[in-house]
């Protein structure tokens, strides 16, 4: 029988470490209740709530935690319907976010709920790709170029041995193959499937560099040298994309602009202008929009994704036009990391939110993507008519402050 108070005085003195709880326990669920009750004694308050959870956490210190000692919870809402006309998700959808932001769901409602009056939203998937780019050292700047020219040359080799360690992802290209001095910066480019595939590119790269590194002499500095560009805002993959390129448009009548939004397709245009692209290019921001990451937070924290990853879902461009004098609207966003299958989608919580839109699982990750762009174009569609008719710090006033 394990001696929980035994396990907490040798963590207390320094004998024993979070890790080690596991080695001296019957089961995870012990190991957590220990570790948890060791930090509450070294903390001001308990973790009452954090001990509630439903998680499987056999299965999730497997390959989705470390040192666990319960979980959080936040509020989750669903927004909908939302009429989606895309090439794979194609209905009506409700659409599960998890915040605490008073006002969000809300807020993305209304946009659906316009969306879905007009008609629906025309979405697309650009381009889908996952990267990693490792950085290598040469002797000269001669040298380095003479390993850009290997690897152009044998592109095909390199491509089936990163292939050899997955059944899912395919190598797509090397490219750029920056060089830096007598750095060198090869960019891999895959596809991955329904997985988000981060894990899988790393170790294909891996495999790929072996060879590189018996044929040319190159010396591997690091598995990742930022030009991935990973969990980071870039201007490489505003370019380039990363993750699931998409793009969701909507053309809005002018009459439901103004019953629905309170505001003219001109006003929202103007805003557009002012805010997401004059405001945007004098404060050197990334993100050419006013708050897609709102929406992909909530919809990342509600489905097990990458939260990191908000950051890169964070990027894009907002386009209003006057056509007609309907209002055209549009939001492109070149850089969203998505997954239906493995990491933290298959956490139950996740799992049940993804299961509401139906893209639970291998096959649906497409189908997702185009859910997650119609999604963003409600919120940015609902904010910038907020603040075209004025109406931003009441709604936030009503809803955010309780």
């Amino acid at each position: 029988m394990v001696d929980k108070n035994e396990i907490i005085k040798k963590l207390s003195s320094g004998d024993m470490k979070l890790h080690e709880i596991e080695k001296f326990t019957s089961n995870v669920k012990e190991s957590v209740d220990i570790r948890r009750e060791y930090i509450e004694t070294i903390s001001a308050g308990s973790l009452d709530n954090v001990a509630h959870y439903s998680l499987d956490m056999e299965e999730a210190v497997k390959k989705n935690i470390e040192n666990p000692v319960g979980t959080i919870q936040i509020p989750v809402g669903v927004a909908g319907p939302l009429k989606v006309q895309g090439e794979y998700a194609q209905g009506d959808f409700y659409v599960p976010l998890a915040t605490s932001e008073g006002a969000l769901v809300a807020s993305v409602n209304r946009g659906c709920s316009l969306i879905t009056r007009a008609g629906g939203v025309t979405t697309r998937i650009i381009s889908d790709k996952m990267t990693r780019a490792p950085v290598i050292k040469a002797e000269s700047v001669i040298k380095a170029l003479e390993i850009k020219t290997w690897i152009e040359d044998n592109f095909h080799i390199l491509k089936e041995t990163a292939e050899t360690t997955t059944s899912h992802g395919k190598l797509l290209k090397i490219d750029p193959i920056l060089v830096v001095g007598s750095y060198l910066y090869p960019r891999f480019v895959y596809s991955t499937g329904d997985s988000m595939g981060m894990n899988m590119v790393t170790i294909a790269t891996e495999k790929a560099l072996d060879l590189l590194q018996k044929k040319t002499g190159a010396h591997v500095v690091a598995l990742s040298g930022n030009v991935c560009v990973d969990k980071k805002p870039s201007a490489l993959n505003m370019v380039e994309g990363r993750g699931k390129t998409l793009i969701a448009e909507i053309v809005i009548p002018a009459e439901m602009v103004k019953q629905k939004l309170k505001t003219t397709p001109q006003a929202v245009v103007e805003v557009n202008v002012a805010k997401n692209l004059v405001g945007s290019a004098i404060a050197g921001s990334m993100g050419f929009n006013a708050h897609y990451a709102n929406m992909i937070g909530a919809l990342f924290l509600a489905t097990g994704q990458d939260e990191a990853h908000v950051v890169e879902g964070s990027m894009g461009i907002t386009t209003a036009e006057e056509q007609n004098g309907d209002l055209y609207f549009a939001v492109t966003l070149p850089d969203v990391p998505l997954a239906t299958f493995g990491g933290g989608t298959r956490l139950e919580t996740a799992r049940e939110c993804l299961e509401i839109m139906d893209v639970y699982g291998a096959g649906k990750v497409q189908k997702f993507a185009e859910i997650v762009a119609a999604t963003v174009l409600a919120g940015e569609l609902s904010l910038l008519g907020a603040l075209a008719s004025g109406h931003l710090a009441r709604a936030h006033k009503d809803l955010g402050r309780g």
